[in-house]
């Protein structure tokens, strides 16, 4: 699951499918130059994983026949010379940064989908820091819930083939080394921007009282892949519909509705808490601002 071959999201989908695997044999588990800026041409890239789950990977809480369409869910990405697509180069523009700047550090940490990294996403504004250890229920949660929202971006991602702005540019990411990967990986809708954006409506529906904060780091986390020049503002927006639809699909599911109620009464008991530090969230709120 971590070859270079293989897109970002989807080796990141692996290594939470390895927490998932293991969990649920613990006792806790239960479970270049200018080019065209449209679309990649069709059946161009890594292979379909839309058919089936690539060898070995566990699933979430859904089957892939359970997962929202998104072919079916999202309009087409705009075209070219379109009013929609002015809206994507404009928002492209405004939210580049300099590569030394704190907003593009934060972003370039954000493109990390590793889970130990990813869920300290939302410690600051969570007031917990979500780890497999201390908070085992609440990190089941999340990787498996992980797995449900981002292979329900692929339908889309394997149809349109969307080329990304820093190949229509000509330019450079905030992940360089993860760029010949992206090159082939569709850019619509955005993956990283539904998985930010579902982790933050679970987190939320289970912290109501932070609700705010953390929905808002959830609206930053997908901000970030606009910084990192990957995404089109549209991808982003498209990512957010994916993940609503993919928790609302959760929500009919017995066992992640149990798994809330787990990981609720989890959070509610003394110890299991572990608060980030307030050098770190001093650090990430300088880093979330667009200065």
């Amino acid at each position: 699951m971590g070859s270079a071959r293989l897109p970002i999201l989807l080796s990141a989908l692996g290594a939470a499918a390895i927490f998932v695997s293991a969990a649920a044999q613990s006792p806790q588990g239960t479970t270049a130059g200018p080019a065209p800026v449209q679309t990649g041409a069709p059946g161009a890239g890594p292979p379909s994983i839309t058919a089936k789950l690539p060898p070995g990977m566990p699933k979430g809480y859904l089957s892939l026949s359970q997962l929202p369409d998104s072919l079916a869910l999202l309009p087409p990405p705009p075209a070219e010379g379109s009013a929609a697509f002015a809206r994507d180069e404009e928002t492209d523009k405004a939210m580049a940064r300099p590569k030394d700047s704190p907003r593009f550090i934060q972003a370039a940490s954000d493109a990390d989908l590793k889970p130990a990294h990813a869920f300290q996403a939302f410690a600051c504004a969570a007031g917990v820091t979500p780890d497999a250890k201390r908070t085992p229920v609440l990190y089941r949660v999340m990787s498996k819930a992980m797995i449900d929202i981002g292979l329900s971006t692929y339908k889309a991602k394997d149809h349109y083939r969307r080329v990304r702005p820093f190949v229509a540019h000509g330019d450079t990411t905030c992940s360089p080394h993860d760029e010949a990967v992206l090159r082939t990986d569709g850019s619509y809708p955005s993956g990283h921007s539904a998985l930010g954006w579902g982790w933050a409506l679970i987190l939320a529906e289970l912290m109501p009282d932070r609700a705010d904060a953390i929905l808002q780091r959830g609206r930053d986390f997908g901000d970030s892949r606009l910084v990192c020049n990957v995404h089109w503002a549209s991808d982003v927006d498209a990512g957010r519909l994916m993940a609503a639809a993919t928790l609302a699909r959760l929500h009919a599911e017995q066992a992640f509705r149990a798994d809330l109620d787990a990981a609720r009464a989890e959070l509610a008991r003394s110890g299991t808490k572990r608060a980030p530090s307030v050098e770190a969230c001093s650090t990430e709120a300088a880093g979330l601002r667009l200065q």
